[in-house]
């Protein structure tokens, strides 16, 4: 298997191929598998770090964004993380937030990491470090709650 090659973007950086494909790719996991229905271009894409790579067949198998302090909340946070279906058990999502996570801490040294978390994935999200800093709420129809590393 080849090593994944891990593309991390600003927003002008990214052609308009692959923003179809990260587009595509988000849709088809929140908005249809996960039936949820929201506003996923919710205007924070220009300000974000995109974080993706890709399979053999050119496809975004896996993507992240990161945005900054401030922007929506006062810490960096990782958001609109996303493993295609067909790459998933391939532990694809945890070297996803690694690279996430790698990326934050250089950029934003000393600060917090905030998710807003489905909570069905609490588990994999505290094996990397977060912890949970509020009750679970409900977003767009799914359980989540706000976690910190």
């Amino acid at each position: 298997m080849k090593p994944l090659i891990w593309h991390i973007k600003e927003f002008k950086d990214i052609s308009v191929d692959d923003l179809y494909k990260i587009v595509q790719l988000r849709e088809q996991v929140f908005v249809v598998e996960q039936e949820c229905v929201f506003l996923d271009a919710d205007g924070l894409d220009m300000q974000a770090v995109h974080i993706f790579t890709k399979n053999e067949n050119g496809h975004i198998s896996a993507y992240l964004r990161v945005l900054p302090p401030g922007i929506p909340y006062n810490e960096p946070s990782i958001g609109r993380v996303v493993v295609a279906k067909e790459s998933r058990g391939k532990y694809l999502g945890k070297e996803l937030m690694l690279q996430g996570i790698e990326y934050t801490k250089k950029q934003y040294p000393g600060l917090n990491i905030r998710i807003a978390a489905q909570l069905y994935l609490d588990s994999f999200y505290t094996s990397l470090g977060f912890k949970a800093v509020e009750a679970p709420f409900l977003l767009d129809g799914i359980n989540h709650q706000y976690m910190l590393l």
